[in-house]
């Protein structure tokens, strides 16, 4: 099997695999309910998938590594998976702060903290989690490659699973590309989980869909913006509105 299509394979495996975790942790060590974490609305994180895509193919990398001792060289590989992965991770998050005015996630409290997207703590973990996938998932990828590859009928599991996807991001852009405009506005970086903890807190439902597309509401989108700008950025808010009054009565003289 081909490289594109072993990354493909393992993007898909996982984003969603990873999206798991992050529910798990968020239920029972960070935000103490359940929360769909990332920007997309359905089961997936880009940023697992495109770190286990990285995991692959550093691990294929260990004998170049110029160390004879075979515990030593682990460990180093660990660390450069790590360090990696913080790459990869503080890329999407100041993609996301810089072009969309969106903050997925915050590190601000946490020490040692970089802008608030990298932190040592985590950092720490994609080590533990370099390791494990070291040991445990990647002495079984090639096996289940091939697996997948006598099984068609998995394989286009994988194909329905792009296509859903691709609609996702699609969909999920159209809000972002909304939030972005209000946030720019406002002059304001919007914190995603914090805005849809917000929107939950209106809604107190425990339906499935509110799970999933957490930021549709019974009111439209910009309406739960103003009432999120107006709880966590007053000064924001009052000078927003202090500027459309003024408008207004220039408009009215």
């Amino acid at each position: 099997m081909n490289l594109f299509l072993i990354l493909a394979f393992l993007f898909s495996v996982g984003s969603m695999l990873g999206w798991l975790i992050e529910v798990v942790f968020r239920r029972f060590f960070s935000a103490h309910h359940w929360v769909n974490p990332g920007f997309l609305a359905g089961p997936y994180l880009p940023l697992y998938g495109c770190s286990l895509c990285v995991l692959y193919l550093l691990a294929n990398l260990e004998s170049y590594i110029p160390i004879t001792n075979a515990a030593g060289r682990k460990a180093l590989l660990f660390v450069i998976m790590a360090l990696a992965i913080t790459v990869v991770e503080y890329a999407a998050g100041l993609i996301f702060i810089r072009g969309m005015k969106i903050k997925l996630w915050d590190y601000s409290n946490r020490w040692g903290n970089v802008q608030g997207i990298i932190c040592p703590l985590f950092s720490f973990f994609w080590m533990v989690l370099s390791a494990f996938y070291y040991f445990l998932v990647h002495p079984h990828i090639l096996v289940a490659l091939h697996w997948l590859s006598e099984n068609l009928a998995f394989s286009f599991c994988i194909g329905f699973f792009y296509g859903i996807f691709v609609l996702d991001v699609i969909y999920s852009t159209q809000v972002m590309v909304k939030i972005r405009q209000f946030a720019a506005e406002t002059q304001i970086v919007v914190r995603l989980e914090e805005l849809r903890e917000d929107v939950q807190k209106r809604l107190n439902t425990r339906r499935m869909r509110h799970f999933f597309f957490s930021l549709r509401g019974d009111t439209p989108l910009w309406e739960q913006l103003e009432k999120y700008v107006a709880q966590h950025f007053p000064a924001q808010w009052q000078k927003r509105h202090s500027k459309d009054s003024t408008t207004h009565q220039d408009l009215a003289d």
